[in-house]
Parts: structure tokens; C-alpha cells; sequence
């Protein structure tokens, strides 16, 4: 076995029997080169990568080019989950060369850290125009050897290329929140819901900035694109329609075949946007997705302690989708002809099938088999309980800070606009273990835990997504702790990780490990950037704990990165719900509860209803937030009733006494939620 047997990281340890003398990143692999002056091969993947998966077999595990590695390389393996900064510089280096990347990602440096080449797959013999590991290796050893000046050209050139630079900077407006809203109207694909051509991304935060632009500007068209979207997805196979959860992608824009790794970022995402779609339209399917995706969450993503891991693999048994697909044959031996086939009309299991001769169930455009929906929960309960003695996807069950931030976020927010406990106690462990064992000693987050260690500086986004997951706990429980922690962490996310001269926030803090560059990331992907995220919760936490200075680096942020955002809106998703939030019209409700009825009623509906505009804070002494949010105590109850204070544009209206009251003064209109 190699090095990679004493790391923790699931997809290290895939490696570890590899006959690659694979070293983990750090100093040991860059003395080595330095002392030996051999280029480095960076490979960068993670453990439910398919395409890691491939490379492996073909490559990694071949004794041919395990023995030209060992021989004219350094190799290190990287999981970027665990090292999102060492991803964020070779990613940005890929792309700059290749104009495009993705995982597996592999990066030949010099003992300096400069890349000089960068692919992503490669494959074990020539196909097409790529061409073959062994050919890559033998011509990049050659020009290390023979031509070291070109190699430290190419390297310094890339890294100045690379490097965070200041650049003009505008105040943004609501021109720029329309212009995204165009922007994205462009991309919509309104046959098959979603954005741009196949493969397609779930992208929840994209269809979040849909519905608080409907929310805020009343457009039908905003609602329909992030409707029919989250409609699409729910009926396509992306979704596992037996056992809960999204897959990370799908691979036709039909949203039929899915890429079937699951991940906790896509379903914690997903499980807000279903959310924020049910508050704004009342419809029970989003209800029945958002169900589906908790109790597989719950039930295979959950530590017994509470926290939430990180995903599961695409393949079983060596096979893509394996695990996933049926024949009819299969439902019939599980239901019986006549609900077999029932079943099978229902969710497109046929013959043919439509992945590799088998069949990934779906609803797309299926007629319905006119069986209850007691019935139908019976048949998708028999199906999964013989799904689960097929050989499971491998799961891997590192525990990352920023991820269970998006995941406690979303329980909490589901918990309280359905009024499920649940939901929110799973949220508040998870929380809890996260603030236990992901803290030092000086109060710091750390990046991941795995089987009780504790590794790696925290990046901006573990910071930026608990303290959205705190966030949303104190709305869901009214507990001032929440606040009080949600204020410290912004406080320490932004002493440690801001640009002060520029704006934004690196991805790494101050004091951290050195490397080739500093990565400030704010292009949102797959799911929201750190600086996206710190920006939109900063704003919130603002009125929240009454700290404008909170808004106004939030303002810094976005405008560190307004060319970008002027030049490529759709890049913002997530920023532009911040920006729709900044030029809304915003409000603040100061809830002093009585002995009374009305105090459950408004508080109930605060919990439920979709006001993203209205921070609300829950005082019910009038001391219980002396810390956190200490202008409560200037808004007292009155006549011995419940007082709701709404306050908009720093200036106050007369207290009421009325649910009802108080949505007159939101705006909200008679019979309106």
C-alpha cells in the first residue's frame, strides 16, 4: 500500500492499493520533487466521481504507467471536497488553458506549485484526438527535462493569468437584478424546464432567484420558469422515485438519465427550492418532493450523531446506475403482473428500456395507472425494500462544515413552514455536532470530519454557510443563541477571510496555509459560491442583529465583483436573490408574544408564509435578546397584548395587535397569504 492508507478521505483511501507511490498533498511530496527536481502530477477527483472511477481502473491500477509515474513524477492525490482551495487554483488553471475542466482533474506542476499542464480524463490509450496517459507522461517528462525554461515560462505565465487582480468596480442596481431575469429567459429551455443545453444541472439557487423576483415584481414568467423546472425534475429521472433524493445531474436535457451520484450540496439545495415553491404556490407535489428528499436524507445520509455526509457513489458493483434501473420482469416479480404492470406504465419501465437495456423509472409525460396514492406509496415501498438487497453505491461518510450548512439551513426552513419539529430537531443536531466537533479551541471552524478527525482550515463558505444555517434556525425556533453565534461568525468570517482593499472574500483565510494564490471565487456553479452566500446572509444579519456594517460589506462584495456580474448575470444566481432582497422593499418586525392567542398565530404565520423581505425578531421577555439584538428592549408589550412593531425604511408604524394588521402593513392583500 501506498502513503494514501494513512489519510482519512474516502477517495484517498479508494487509492491507497494503487501501484502509484501516491503521495497526500503537503510538504513531504513538494521536498521530494524539489530534492529529485521532478514535476509533480496533481490528480484531483472525489470519491463518487465516476470518471475517477474509470481513470483508476484504466490507469492507476495499471503497473505500466504505476511504474513511469514512480519513476519520473511526483504523484499526489487530492479530494476536493476536502481541499476545495487546491481545486479552485488547478480548475481555474484547466480552464485557462483548455477553456473548459471538470473531475477527474489532473495537473502537472513544477516544486513551486505552477501548473504547466492540465487535463481532466485521460484516457488509458488513445481515443480520437486525446491522447494516452503513457504518451502524455513520456512528452511532459521530456520537456520538464529538456526545456526547463519553457516549462517555468508557461508556469509563470499561467500564475500571473491566475492570480486575483484589482478591477473597476460599480454600484449595482435593480437594472442589474432585470437584466439577469432577461438573461435567464434567454437560457430557459421551454420544452423541458431548465437552463441551457444538456447536461443539465439542477441549480436550485437559479430557480430561488425565480421565485423572489416573482415574489418581489409579481412576473407570471419567473414563476413559470422555476415551476416548470422544479416540475421537469420531479417527473425525469433524475429524481429516485423509489428511494428519495436528486442525482447530481442529468446527462439529457430531457432531464431522463441522470448522472446517478447523489450529493448532500444538490438535495440540500433542492429541498430549499421545493420549500420555497410550496410557500408561494400551495402545491402539495412540491410537498411530497420535499418529504421524499428528508427521509432519504434521514434515513442514508445521516450520522448516528446527527450530521449529515456527503454523498453516494454512481456505480455498484463496477456498473453505472446499477443499483437504479429495473426490468419489467423485476416489477413483476415484486408486485405481481397486474400492479407490475400498472407500475410500469406509470414510470416507463419497459422492454427497451432507456438506459443500457434497462429502464430508470420517470414520469415524464406518463399516463397515470389510476391506483390510489395509498396504493402507489405500497408499490414504491415493495420496490424499495427489494432494492435494498441489491449491492448499495458506496457512500462516503466524511462530514464536511459547509455542506451540513446548506442542509441544516434547508431542515430548518422546511421544519417551520410545515410545522414539522422533526425536520427541525434533525436540523438543530446536525448543528450541534458541527459546533462540538468542527470548532477548535479558539471557537474556528475546521473543513471535515471523518471517523472522529478533525482536519483542514475552514474556507469562507464553511463560515458563510453556517451562518446561514443559523440563520434559519433562529426563525425556525426563536432561540437568541442562534443570533448571538450567527453574529460571531461573521464577525471572525470577515476579520479572517475579507479583502479589505478590494472587496469580497478569499476562499481561504489570512493565516492559512500558503499557496500558489490566494482564490477569491464567485462565480455561482453547480451550487452557490462562498461569496454569494456571505453577501446574501450578511445582508439579512444586518437587521437581524441590528449591525449595519454587516450590510454595507455585503454591498462591498457584490460590487468587488460588478463587471463580472454586469458582463455574465447568469453566473449569479444566488447573488442576484441578495440583490432582489437590497432593493425590495424591506422590513423588520419586532414580536413581543403576550398570554394570548394571538401570539401563536403570528408567529405561525411569520414561519410559513414567503416574506424574504421581512427580518423577524421573537422577544419574549424583552431581556432574552439583550445581547444579541439589543434594540429589542425599546419596543415594549402594550395593553397587555401581543405587540407586533413594523418598522420599514429605518422608521416605524404605530404597534397592532393582529396577525391581520400586520399583513395589511406587509402589503399582503385581503385573502392573499
Amino acid at each position: 500500500m501506498n502513503r494514501l492508507q494513512y489519510e482519512k478521505s474516502p477517495y484517498l483511501q479508494q487509492h491507497k492499493s494503487n501501484p502509484v507511490d501516491w503521495y497526500p498533498w503537503g510538504t513531504e511530496a513538494f521536498e521530494k520533487a524539489e530534492a529529485e527536481n521532478k514535476p509533480l502530477m496533481v490528480s484531483i477527483g472525489y470519491s463518487t466521481c465516476h470518471w475517477c472511477h474509470v481513470m483508476e481502473k484504466e490507469s492507476f491500477e495499471n503497473a505500466e504507467v504505476a511504474a513511469v509515474l514512480n519513476e519520473k513524477f511526483v504523484p499526489v492525490k487530492v479530494d476536493r471536497e476536502e481541499r476545495p482551495d487546491v481545486d479552485a487554483i488547478y480548475m481555474s488553471a484547466c480552464q485557462a488553458m483548455n477553456g473548459h475542466g471538470g473531475w477527474p482533474l489532473n495537473v502537472f506542476i513544477t516544486p513551486d506549485q505552477k501548473p504547466f499542464y492540465a487535463a481532466t480524463y485521460i484516457p488509458r490509450n488513445q481515443m480520437g484526438s486525446m491522447p494516452g496517459i503513457m504518451d502524455v507522461l513520456s512528452q511532459l517528462s521530456d520537456i520538464y527535462r529538456d526545456d526547463p525554461e519553457r516549462v517555468a515560462q508557461v508556469g509563470d505565465d499561467i500564475s500571473k493569468a491566475l492570480e486575483p487582480r484589482a478591477v473597476e468596480t460599480r454600484q449595482l442596481n435593480i437594472n442589474n437584478v432585470h437584466a439577469a431575469f432577461r438573461a435567464f429567459t434567454q437560457q430557459f429551455d421551454s420544452s423541458y424546464g431548465g437552463f441551457g443545453s444538456a447536461p443539465k444541472f439542477p441549480s436550485p439557487h437559479i430557480v430561488m432567484y425565480l421565485l423572489h423576483y416573482y415574489h418581489q415584481f409579481e412576473s407570471e414568467g419567473a414563476l413559470y420558469m422555476a415551476t416548470s423546472t422544479l416540475d421537469a425534475m420531479a417527473s425525469g429521472g433524475i429524481r429516485d422515485h423509489i428511494g428519495g433524493g436528486f442525482s447530481r445531474y442529468a446527462t439529457d436535457e430531457a432531464w431522463l438519465v441522470p448522472h446517478f451520484e447523489k450529493m448532500l450540496y444538490d438535495n440540500a439545495l433542492l429541498l430549499m427550492a421545493y420549500t420555497e415553491a410550496y410557500q408561494l404556490t400551495g402545491e402539495t407535489r412540491y410537498k411530497e418532493v420535499v418529504e421524499e428528499i428528508i427521509e432519504y436524507v434521514h434515513r442514508d445520509l445521516t450520522h448516528e450523531q446527527g450530521a449529515f455526509f456527503c454523498g453516494e457513489d454512481a456505480d455498484s458493483e463496477g456498473e453505472e446506475g446499477k443499483f437504479y434501473v429495473w426490468t419489467p420482469e423485476e416489477i413483476e416479480d415484486v408486485l405481481g403482473e397486474e400492479r407490475g404492470e400498472q407500475f410500469a406504465i406509470e414510470y416507463g419501465i419497459d422492454p427497451a428500456g432507456n438506459f443500457e437495456g434497462k429502464s430508470i423509472p420517470n414520469r415524464i409525460n406518463r399516463p397515470t395507472a389510476g391506483w390510489s396514492d395509498a396504493e402507489r406509496r405500497e408499490a414504491l415501498q415493495a420496490l424499495y425494500e427489494h432494492r435494498e438487497k441489491r449491492v448499495r453505491p458506496f457512500r462516503d461518510e466524511k462530514i464536511l462544515t459547509s455542506w451540513n450548512g446548506w442542509m441544516i439551513a434547508s431542515m430548518a426552513k422546511a421544519g417551520r413552514v410545515f410545522q414539522e419539529e422533526e425536520w427541525t430537531e434533525y436540523a438543530e443536531q446536525a448543528y450541534r455536532f458541527i459546533e462540538t466537533r468542527l470548532q477548535d479551541q479558539n471557537g474556528r471552524f475546521k473543513a471535515r470530519w471523518k471517523d472522529g478527525d478533525v482536519q483542514y482550515d475552514a474556507y469562507v463558505d464553511d463560515y458563510a454557510n453556517m451562518i446561514w444555517a443559523s440563520t434559519e434556525l433562529y426563525a425556525s425556533t426563536w432561540k437568541p443563541e442562534y443570533i448571538e453565534k450567527t453574529a460571531a461568525w461573521a464577525e471572525t468570517m470577515i476579520e479572517y477571510y475579507y479583502d479589505q482593499e478590494n472587496g469580497g472574500f478569499f476562499l481561504t483565510a489570512s493565516d492559512g496555509e500558503s499557496l500558489l494564490f490566494r482564490p477569491k471565487e464567485a462565480f455561482d456553479g453547480a451550487a452557490p459560491s462562498g461569496n454569494s452566500v456571505a453577501a446574501v446572509q450578511l445582508m439579512r444579519l444586518a437587521r437581524l442583529a441590528g449591525n449595519m456594517e454587516f450590510e454595507r460589506t455585503a454591498e462591498k462584495t457584490w460590487e468587488a465583483f460588478s463587471a463580472s456580474i454586469e458582463q455574465v448575470p447568469t453566473a449569479f444566481g444566488h447573488l442576484m436573490q441578495g440583490l432582489v432582497l437590497f432593493h425590495g422593499d424591506r422590513k423588520e418586525v419586532v414580536i413581543r408574544p403576550a398570554q394570548d392567542d394571538e401570539a401563536f398565530r403570528v408567529k405561525t404565520y411569520i414561519q410559513r408564509a414567503f416574506h424574504p423581505e421581512v427580518t423577524s425578531v421573537v422577544a419574549e421577555d424583552g431581556t432574552d435578546l439583550s445581547r444579541a439584538a439589543p434594540f429589542v428592549e425599546d419596543y415594549p408589550v402594550q395593553d397587555g397584548k401581543t405587540t407586533i412593531y413594523v418598522c420599514r425604511d429605518f422608521s416605524c408604524h404605530a404597534p397592532v395587535h393582529s396577525t391581520e394588521s400586520m399583513k395589511y402593513l406587509f402589503g399582503v392583500k385581503q385573502g392573499e397569504q
